[in-house]
């Protein structure tokens, strides 16, 4: 298939587009531009002169039109993600995410494409009503992205009724791995030790994460994607199990060996009514569906993270002693 993947430069993409390359697919993927001529994490790809690299935005909407034109399916992953930024700069996130959403549905039905899959996020839940968090649960815009968020899905979920575009929303829950950036509580730590701190500076470490490794959040979008059923449906993707920010920093010391001391710094905790306490994700439908459910524990995928993080390349990439937003 020819396949497009926007957001192909960010930890996600990436590695998506390594696993739909590595099934035969034709790729296309859209970087973010910049003057730099840089492709994000598809440098360090063994694929990345296999493929079209395309470097655009998608706030354009006529760019996404000869984005799109020739494809047959489009992984939409490009977005601003980063939660305490969208406190900073909401516009920004509507900009991207809303209107971004729309340029490439849009684009889609212009060029018949075969099928979108639109990529939402576990925070649009906000706080758990309910565990495990089943597809009917509430939504809840406890942030501006999340806000953002809840509107791009609601753009692509509307374009598959009122024009019957072939759209799955996924809705990914906590992925992490190699790649992923600092913005995010897991590399974080795991680089400030790394580069041999003995304390570290943290928000609220009680709330719960249904953390899903990178591979299998992959499989879960490559499952969909050839999956008829699952048209027209929103779909979890996590690994059906919780675990607190706190426990999980103890399991990475445990792995590094480390004696790190973690201390509160309340400026990096959320706005009181902002904080997200509890996720676990349901993902009786995505098994229904496909078949498939993640299984790497969080053992074993801190320890793939750790290892790629403490190459000493891939660390050198990593501005540990910086407080990302």
């Amino acid at each position: 298939m020819r396949v497009l993947i926007t957001g192909a430069d960010g930890f996600i993409g990436s590695h998506l587009t390594e696993a739909l390359y590595s099934e035969g697919h034709q790729i296309r993927a859209l970087c973010q531009y910049n003057s730099f001529n840089n492709w994000g994490w598809l440098e360090d790809i063994s694929c990345k002169n296999d493929i079209e690299i395309f470097s655009g935005d998608i706030r354009d909407p006529y760019y996404c039109e000869e984005l799109v034109s020739g494809v047959d399916i489009v992984f939409h992953l490009a977005a601003l993600i980063a939660i305490p930024y969208s406190y900073v700069s909401p516009q920004s996130y509507v900009e991207t995410n809303i209107q971004g959403t729309l340029n490439i549905c849009q684009a889609s039905i212009k060029n018949k494409v075969s099928r979108v899959l639109h990529t939402s996020t576990s925070e649009v839940y906000g706080t758990a009503k309910y565990v495990p968090i089943d597809e009917d649960h509430p939504l809840q815009p406890q942030s501006p992205y999340s806000a953002s968020k809840i509107g791009a899905d609601a753009i692509a979920m509307s374009f598959f009724h009122s024009f019957n575009l072939p759209v799955t929303v996924v809705r990914p829950f906590n992925t992490y791995g190699p790649r992923q950036s600092a913005r995010a509580v897991l590399p974080t730590i795991i680089t400030q030790i790394a580069n041999g701190a003995k304390e570290i500076s943290l928000g609220d470490t009680t709330p719960t994460r249904d953390f899903t490794y990178v591979e299998d959040t992959c499989s879960g979008f490559i499952k969909l994607s050839s999956c008829d059923d699952s048209i027209g449906e929103t779909v979890n993707l996590g690994s059906n199990s919780e675990i607190s920010i706190s426990d999980a920093l103890d399991i990475i010391k445990n792995l590094m060996k480390s004696d790190v001391n973690f201390i509160l710094d309340k400026e990096r905790i959320r706005p009181k009514n902002s904080e997200v306490h509890r996720l676990w994700s349901d993902n009786s439908k995505l098994r229904e569906l496909t078949d498939f459910f993640p299984n790497t524990s969080i053992e074993e995928g801190l320890k793939k993270t750790i290892d790629w993080i403490l190459i000493p390349e891939n660390l050198s990439r990593y501005k540990s002693e910086i407080y990302n937003v």
